[in-house]
C-alpha cells in the first residue's frame, strides 16, 4: 500500500507541475497541431494501438471509457508510461539521425460501486519538436518548434445487462511554439516566432456490447464519439532583432475561439476473447477524424511567420486501421508461459495534407508482459517500427524504431481483512 501512495503522489505531482516530455522530433510536426497520439498505453502499443473493444479489467484503456466499468470493484489500476525514438530522416540524398524520448502518459482506474468505475490521468493530444535549416540568398533561414497539447483527464463508466457507457471528460492545455530565423550573411538575425496557447475542454464518449459464447468465449463491440468543437486559448505571432537588446513587437494576435477546431472523431472496433487454460484475444479498430471540416486559420499578416511556417498545408479526414493480438500460453504454467506475448499493424493516413501530398504512416509492433512476483502488476515492454512519408511525392521519408515500456500496477484496494 505504502509503494501505491507513493505512485500515486508522483503522479499526482507530475500532473499538477506538467512535468510532460515531448517524444517526437519530425519536421512533420511543424504543421497544424502537431503529431497526434491516439490515448493508447504501452500495452495497447504493443498490439497495433487496438483499443475500442478492449474491457479485460486488468488494464487501463483510456481508448473507450465505457472499459472503466469492467474493473473488479476491488481493484486499484495505475499505469505509467515512457518510451524512446530513433528516427532515421531521408531527403533526396540527405540523411540524419537522432534519437528523443520521455514520458508517455500516466492513468489511473478504479471502482466507484459494483457497477461502475472510474478512471484520471494525463495522456498527450499532439507533440511538436523539429529543429532544421537551409540556406537561402544572401543568407540562411532555421526553423525550429517545440510543445504540443496535453489532455488532464477524467472519466466515468457503468454496465447494464452486456452494455457498457462511459465517457472522458478532459482539460487540453499547452503551447505550440514555432520559430523561424532569418540569418542575412552580413550581420544580424531577425526570428520570427508563431505562439498558440491552449487552454480548453474535451469530452469523448464510449460505448461497449459484450456477448458471452459460453464461460471462457466472449465478442466485444466498441465505439467510440467526440463532436467537432472550437478550441479556445490565445494566438500571435512577434518578430524580434535577436542581436538587439530590443523586446519582440507582437505584429498579429487573435482569439482561438471560431478560428481554430478540433474534429467530429468515430471510433468502432470489435474483440474475441478466449480464456481456458490458455488466453487470448484479437482485435480490429478503425478511426475516422473528420479533419476536412475542422477550420484552422493562421494569422496571414505581411512579415508574419505563418507564411512561411504553413505556406501549402491544408487538413484531410484522417483514417486509420489497426490489428492486434495478444496471446498467454499456459495461465498456470511457468514463468514464460504465464507472460503476455503481443503483436500487431496498423495504416494511418493523417490528416496533414503538404502541398498537395498526403502524409501517411504504417507500421509493426510487437511486446511482452512481465508478470512480478508480487501479484497481478505487469511490465510491458514493447518495440515498435514505424515508417512515414507523403504521397505521391515522399518528401520527407522518416524510419522509426520505438522502444516503449509501462508498470501496470494491479492492487487490491478495498479489501478489508477480518481479525480473527
Amino acid at each position: 500500500m505504502n509503494k501505491i501512495r507513493i505512485l500515486i503522489i508522483t503522479a499526482l505531482a507530475a500532473i499538477c507541475g506538467g512535468a510532460y516530455a515531448q517524444n517526437v522530433t519530425t519536421p512533420y510536426s511543424m504543421y497544424g497541431y502537431g503529431i497526434l497520439g491516439d490515448r493508447a498505453t504501452s500495452m495497447q502499443r504493443q498490439m497495433g494501438s487496438v483499443g475500442y473493444a478492449m474491457n479485460s479489467g486488468r488494464q487501463i484503456n483510456v481508448m473507450n471509457p465505457a472499459s472503466y466499468a469492467s474493473i473488479d470493484s476491488l481493484t486499484f489500476l495505475f499505469d505509467i508510461g515512457a518510451d524512446v525514438s530513433m528516427l532515421w530522416q531521408k531527403e533526396g540524398n540527405a540523411r540524419e539521425h537522432s534519437t528523443g524520448g520521455g514520458l508517455d502518459y500516466i492513468t489511473m482506474q478504479f471502482p466507484i460501486c459494483k457497477f461502475i468505475g472510474g478512471s484520471i490521468g494525463m495522456l498527450p493530444y499532439s507533440s511538436v519538436g523539429y529543429a532544421f535549416g537551409k540556406d537561402v540568398t544572401h543568407g540562411a533561414m532555421e526553423n525550429q518548434g517545440s510543445g504540443g497539447i496535453n489532455q488532464a483527464y477524467i472519466g466515468i463508466a457503468g454496465k447494464y445487462a452486456g452494455f457498457s457507457l462511459g465517457l472522458n471528460f478532459a482539460y487540453s492545455f499547452g503551447n505550440i511554439i514555432n520559430d523561424v530565423y532569418s540569418i542575412p550573411s552580413t550581420s544580424g538575425q531577425t526570428l520570427f516566432e508563431h505562439v498558440m496557447q491552449i487552454r480548453d475542454w474535451d469530452i469523448n464518449f464510449g460505448l461497449q456490447y459484450t456477448a458471452k459464447f459460453s464461460r471462457t468465449e466472449r465478442m466485444t463491440l466498441g465505439v467510440t464519439f467526440a463532436p467537432k468543437k472550437s478550441l479556445h486559448g490565445n494566438t500571435w505571432a512577434t518578430i524580434q532583432e535577436t542581436t538587439r537588446e530590443s523586446e519582440a513587437d507582437t505584429v498579429a494576435s487573435m482569439k482561438i475561439a471560431g478560428n481554430y477546431y478540433t474534429p467530429m472523431s468515430l471510433g468502432a472496433g470489435i474483440a474475441y476473447r478466449h480464456e481456458r487454460t490458455s488466453r487470448w484475444m484479437v482485435e480490429a479498430d478503425v478511426t475516422f477524424q473528420q479533419w476536412s471540416k475542422a477550420k484552422y486559420s493562421p494569422l496571414y499578416e505581411i512579415g508574419n511567420p505563418d507564411n512561411m511556417v504553413f505556406e501549402g498545408m491544408q487538413f484531410n479526414n484522417r483514417t486509420r486501421f489497426a490489428l492486434g493480438g495478444e496471446i498467454v500460453p499456459k495461465i498456470r504454467g511457468n514463468y514464460l508461459q504465464r507472460m503476455a506475448y503481443r503483436a500487431g499493424a496498423y495504416f494511418n493516413n493523417d490528416y496533414l495534407n503538404i502541398r498537395g501530398n498526403r502524409v501517411r504512416e504504417y507500421g509493426i509492433t510487437a511486446g511482452f508482459g512481465f508478470n512480478t512476483p508480487e501479484g497481478k502488476t505487469m511490465v510491458n515492454l514493447g518495440l515498435e517500427w514505424k515508417r512515414r512519408q507523403a504521397h505521391p511525392n515522399p518528401l520527407l521519408t522518416e524510419n522509426y524504431f520505438n522502444i516503449t515500456l509501462g508498470v501496470n500496477v494491479n492492487e487490491l484496494w478495498f479489501f478489508q481483512r477480518r481479525i480473527k
